[in-house]
């Protein structure tokens, strides 16, 4: 079980600030490569998390060949640019799905099975904070040539399928992912595990255990 810690001086409206707070505490590498016959890239990715109560605070860190940032709006295609995920589900009605483009392009998903998704309003869409070192403009495939960071504010209350106001006591079971669908270079990569012959970050069983303390 991974433990989440609780940090009250983090807080949605200093982003730049949560990052680098986060950038000091403990580092979880996402580096499964579960398809290695047909996608063996392996970006350098991790991630740093922490909540404050009501809010939840990612920190990705990715360094990659190549990047992507082609999606103009939330909800859209995001899984094609380069992209960072986070699935979570707090018990066996379904799961959510978290998705972010580099540039901070999000998605947000509730479903049981991978076909029938209900998707987040555009209200609960806003509430979601997001920073990129790579700031918000869209651009082509190019070679940074150095890291980029992501850093997102999720309030709990974008569990728009469940009664929850704090992240603080729960207990859940998630897995997070890097991916690039429309790169020139196509990689997918997870925090946990995955068992599927082919890519599939849709797979429930293979989340593993977290709690928020």
């Amino acid at each position: 079980m991974v433990i989440i810690p609780e940090n009250r001086t983090l807080h949605s409206d200093n982003l730049a600030l949560v990052s680098e707070t986060l950038s000091a505490t403990e580092r979880h590498i996402i580096d499964c490569v579960n398809w290695p016959e047909a996608f063996p890239e392996k970006p350098q990715v991790s991630f740093q998390m922490a909540h404050n109560g009501t809010e939840l605070f990612i920190r990705f860190s990715v360094e990659e060949n190549n990047t992507l940032a082609a999606i103009r709006e939330d909800n859209g295609e995001v899984w094609t640019d380069s992209c960072v995920e986070f699935f979570i589900a707090l018990d066996d009605t379904g799961y959510y799905n978290f998705e972010f483009t580099c540039i901070g392009k999000a998605l947000l998903g509730f479903r049981k099975e991978r076909p029938n998704a209900v998707h987040a309003t555009p209200e609960i869409m806003q509430s979601i904070k997001r920073l990129s070192s790579l700031g918000k403009e869209n651009f082509g495939e190019k070679k940074l040539g150095k890291p980029w960071t992501l850093t997102v504010a999720i309030p709990a209350s974008a569990l728009f399928k469940h009664d929850i106001r704090q992240w603080k006591g729960l207990t859940a079971q998630a897995n997070l992912y890097k991916c690039g669908d429309k790169l020139s270079t196509p990689h997918y990569l997870s925090w946990a595990p995955i068992d599927t012959t082919k890519p599939d970050f849709h797979v429930p069983r293979c989340f593993t255990s977290i709690t928020f303390s």
